[in-house]
């Protein structure tokens, strides 16, 4: 019988669910904890400069591998720091652990220095969450918040640990399993079979494919019923890269910034297969007017997500990856000459990917940077315009290659969790595209970067202002722009050398191909600066609460835009 304190068993127990890397920043409630992580010598540490840092560099870790992040935080104001990236990860369904300090018991309730009622202000932002009362408890604690954290739909746990629990000594009699996750859910055979008797009558079918296939690794089946059904796919923005863009049967993103192609195609079918998405309002539009002709089959991990937006013909609730299996030996091959030829006459007068022909524009150079790097880099966006043109013109190819806040859209995303993402995958180079105002929400965190050396360019569109708050105001607000224009121009190449970080800035000359090939090569962290008009607007662009075929802007001559 093994004795030691509660901190060293949480550690020993994340050392047997095999967590080599963990992001947060000590405080006094969680002292013992990082005491005892000091002895680990398989976990790394990252010290974060910020706890939401901290757990969006978890959410980069488990947005890249599938695996469960961990995040530790210290009590207070350590907590409200890290909840940001904890509801995120809810929203867009990523295994996260969360472990926090809390104050001793014998001052919970007491309004004592540094605490906060950890329990009641995570319930609604996680999967589930613990408030551990004595260290014998963490045995099953922490194995059983793995294990939901992965399994069915995944989500983050958070496990509140008081400092007299983590100093406390306790007798170990025999260490438990690590946990692991349930048996997924495979579908109603007898549903299949109806939902394949559909997708074969169907004159004009699409598929969606949202986040839930990158989580379930569903890729390959995905693209192999694309090709054997002859489905027109578009793509959630947590979806992107379960079919390469570029593929024949592909129409990108759905929704607010869709190609006007794809709202245009999702408008005429006549039956639309959802898989792993959840169909939120920037997907739908005006939920009453997304697919007015069509028949609709949702599956989804989720029984809670099916109907709750768009009632559903038919509606399997099960993994997307076993049932799009059995669904692919139950469909005909059809190729559906009519239709195909119609969504391919879209995609030419409306192409799928927003194009530009001047390299110093938002979207320009996310493509420059796309034909520098190879198909394996990791894309990541911050939230705000740039994201919206990275979804549009980046060509992404691959699962898990492309990281953004979905559900929660949270400024400050990109930074910190292109450094967990890099360090998740080290000697592969990661971009982050954000905004000046995304980066100045973490920019603590490029000191973490340089101190990790990871292999990271920033690339910064900087138009010194809330862009898309900026596009919203002129198009909805009559052009009173109040609150997103910044007064100071901050010189980011600057303030990145500051952090000991080797910086470009595109105002000053010179080739933009030339210095962006040079900041994506070599070892360690890089930032490029790249000046953009504030008058750039993302179009194609649905107006809040309108349906989705009422799309105002589009590309005239890949360049320039006029309203509809």
């Amino acid at each position: 019988m093994a004795k030691t304190t509660g901190a060293a068993c949480v550690i020993t127990l994340l050392e047997r669910q095999g967590v080599d890397l963990v992001a947060g920043i000590p405080g006094g409630s969680n002292l013992p904890l990082y005491d005892a992580l000091s002895k680990s010598r398989t976990i790394r540490h990252v010290l974060a400069r910020h706890e939401q840092g901290a757990g969006f560099m978890a959410q980069g870790l488990a947005r890249s591998t599938g695996q469960v992040g961990v995040c530790l935080a210290t009590s207070g104001p350590g907590v409200t720091n890290v909840l940001t990236a904890v509801a995120d990860a809810k929203l867009d369904s990523i295994p996260l652990v969360c472990v926090t300090g809390q104050v001793p018991q014998s001052l919970i309730g007491t309004d004592a220095f540094q605490e906060v009622d950890t329990y009641g202000l995570s319930i609604p932002i996680t999967k589930h969450n613990y408030l551990v009362r004595c260290p014998e408890d963490l045995l099953v604690v922490i194995p059983e918040a793995f294990r939901l954290a992965l399994s069915g739909r995944p989500g983050p746990v958070l496990v509140d640990i008081p400092k007299d629990v983590q100093a406390r000594e306790m007798d170990v009699p025999d260490w438990p399993e690590p946990g692991h996750a349930d048996p997924l859910p495979g579908p109603d055979r007898q549903a299949v079979r109806r939902a394949a008797a559909l997708l074969n009558a169907a004159q004009r079918p699409m598929l969606c494919l949202g986040g839930g296939v990158v989580h379930s690794g569903a890729s390959d089946a995905a693209r192999s019923l694309v090709e054997k059904a002859g489905l027109p796919t578009v793509m959630t923005l947590m979806g992107l890269g379960a079919l390469p863009v570029e593929h024949p049967l592909s129409l990108g993103m759905l929704g607010m910034h869709a190609a006007r192609s794809a709202n245009i195609a999702l408008e005429e079918c006549d039956l639309l297969l959802v898989a792993g998405a959840r169909l939120d309002d920037r997907a739908t539009g005006l939920a009453s007017r997304f697919c007015p002709k069509a028949a609709i089959i949702h599956i989804d991990i989720d029984a809670v997500e099916i109907d709750k937006i768009k009632k559903a013909h038919l509606g399997l609730a099960a993994d997307v990856g076993l049932t799009l299996a059995e669904l692919l030996s139950l469909v005909q091959d059809r190729p559906r000459p009519q239709w195909l030829a119609r969504v391919a006459e879209l995609r030419r007068i409306h192409p799928p990917r927003a194009v530009s022909s001047d390299p110093r524009s938002a979207v320009g150079i996310i493509r420059q940077v796309a034909a520098l790097v190879d198909q394996d880099t990791t894309v990541v966006a911050d939230v705000g315009q740039n994201q919206m043109w990275t979804a549009q013109a980046y060509p992404f190819a691959r699962p898990r290659r492309w990281l953004a806040s979905g559900g929660l859209g949270t400024m400050g995303f990109g930074l910190p969790t292109a450094i967990g993402a890099a360090l998740a995958r080290p000697g592969q180079r990661v971009v982050c595209f954000t905004g000046d105002g995304g980066l100045l929400m973490n920019i603590q965190e490029l000191a973490t970067a340089v101190e990790q050396q990871v292999d990271l360019t920033v690339v910064v569109l900087d138009n010194n202002a809330l862009g898309l708050v900026r596009q919203q105001q002129n198009l909805f607000y009559g052009q009173r722009l109040f609150g997103s224009q910044y007064s100071l121009a901050v010189d980011f190449a600057a303030v990145a050398r500051g952090f000991g970080m080797q910086a470009f800035d595109l105002a000053q000359g010179g080739d933009p191909g030339v210095v962006l090939a040079q900041a994506l090569s070599g070892r360690g962290p890089r930032l490029v600066r790249v000046p953009i008009a504030a008058e750039e607007a993302v179009f194609p662009m649905v107006p809040p609460g309108a349906a989705n075929i009422n799309m105002i802007g589009d590309m005239i001559g890949g360049e320039s835009y006029a309203r509809a």
